[in-house]
């Protein structure tokens, strides 16, 4: 195992033993290869430095390479932005550790040496963030190599694996030239990205937003507190904001919208679409600690004679998503309200039965300016999933779910 740190400064001579230069950064080329040092700058006085390929590179040591070519056969240098620097980029950086899912600060970079068709090709195998790379990082220069081996093999070792590594990079230009994938980032539950979010700057929010899909984007931006909620979208051109807040419950989107400044809430409404938009704005009627501030509008509603099977095909056909399915909503001749049907007694039942004989007792709803402790009571009650919201005529309108119970008494503590 070779360290950053004892090879940043390393003397490198060419194929004849004549002095080059010493290197002074370390290229990753992430759309080459997301783990291979791709070059090396090597630097020389006032001389224009120079760089060495991958492919040039014969051995490295601490504090010495070797190349398998001559000076002449060297490129000058010429900055690319979509090469990933080892010092610049990496060391005392603050990465995501989407294994631990908690960010850190890089104190040393670990590398392995593979021999490939002659030469020897530098990887990234992971990163140090713990006491022993720190100490690497200040002994440096000041005591040799072998000496500082022997006192980090006495300390727990703390580094994280490359593949689990994600840069935090606020620039939108470079964070689209590095190419750096996202994935590993989008897997993180949104609750612990927004807990890594918390711990960054503004700048390094917008980039972790900037580089999720619409979808995760807006899963992430409902688990942040609302102070957050509010900066991170304000920072956002209003169409990409209304791309977000449209993949959010209408409930969750009323909550966020409702905090905005007034002309950015005008201009985010004006770039959602029709339907969206619309469901956002009757929310937006009702006050926040009420049965209307609280609810979803997204409910699966059926006619109480439908069968069983009947239900499952248009909840297929649909493709309705599975945060809407705590409960199907009967409703009578008269689009009132006639019951509710658990999920758990839709699945455990026959094809042919009726959607009457699996309802849930007792009936209960509440007006959309039931005020909230009067929900709280009445999900503590009955021990309820959701409960259902209706109009003056008793038609369903809406459902408040047990998380959006969970999340307002968690607000209030």
């Amino acid at each position: 195992m070779l360290h950053a740190t004892e090879i940043l400064g390393a003397e490198t001579y060419d194929s004849a033993g004549n002095f080059v230069g010493r290197v002074k950064e370390m290229f990753v080329v992430p759309a080459e290869q997301p783990n291979r040092v791709s070059r090396l700058l090597l630097g020389r006085g006032k001389y224009r430095p120079l760089v060495a390929r991958y492919d040039q590179i014969e051995s490295v040591e601490p504090g010495r390479v070797k190349l398998t070519t001559d000076e002449s056969a060297l490129d000058l240098y010429h900055a690319n932005e979509a090469w990933l620097a080892v010092r610049k980029d990496l060391l005392d950086q603050q990465i995501i550790d989407t294994n631990g899912r908690k960010v850190v600060r890089v104190n040393d970079v670990d590398l392995v040496d593979q021999r490939t068709n002659g030469n020897t090709e530098l990887r990234i195998a992971q990163v140090g963030v713990g006491l022993p790379s720190a100490l690497r990082r200040l002994l440096q220069g000041i005591v040799p190599p072998n000496a500082i081996r022997r006192i980090q093999a006495k300390l727990p070792p703390r580094n994280i694996r490359w593949e689990f590594v994600n840069l935090i990079e606020p620039d939108p230009l470079r964070r689209v030239k590095l190419r750096l994938s996202s994935d590993t980032l989008a897997k993180l539950h949104p609750a612990d990205l927004a807990d890594i979010m918390e711990e960054l700057s503004p700048d390094e929010r917008q980039s972790i937003i900037a580089s999720l899909d619409e979808e995760a984007a807006a899963d992430t931006i409902a688990e942040l507190d609302k102070r957050l909620q509010t900066q991170v979208v304000e920072k956002l051109d209003p169409e990409k904001a209304a791309d977000i807040i449209e993949e959010m419950k209408p409930d969750e989107a009323a909550d966020l919208i409702q905090n905005l400044e007034p002309d950015t809430l005008k201009e985010v409404l004006e770039e959602m679409r029709h339907k969206e938009a619309h469901e956002v704005e009757e929310l937006l009627r009702f006050g926040e600690n009420t049965a209307g501030g609280m609810m979803t509008t997204e409910i699966v509603v059926v006619g109480e004679d439908a069968t069983r099977g009947e239900v499952v095909d248009f909840i297929q056909f649909h493709e309705v998503s599975p945060d809407q399915l705590d409960n199907i909503v009967l409703i009578n001749r008269d689009a009132a309200l006639a019951g509710t049907v658990p999920i758990a007694r839709l699945l455990l039942a026959s094809g042919e039965q009726r959607m009457t004989e699996l309802v849930f007792e007792p009936l209960l709803s509440v007006k959309p300016e039931t005020r909230d402790k009067e929900v709280f009571e009445l999900f503590d009650k009955y021990n309820l999933r959701s409960l259902i919201v209706v109009n003056d005529e008793k038609c369903p309108i809406g459902a408040i779910t047990v998380d959006d119970i969970v999340s307002r008494m968690r607000a209030k503590l």
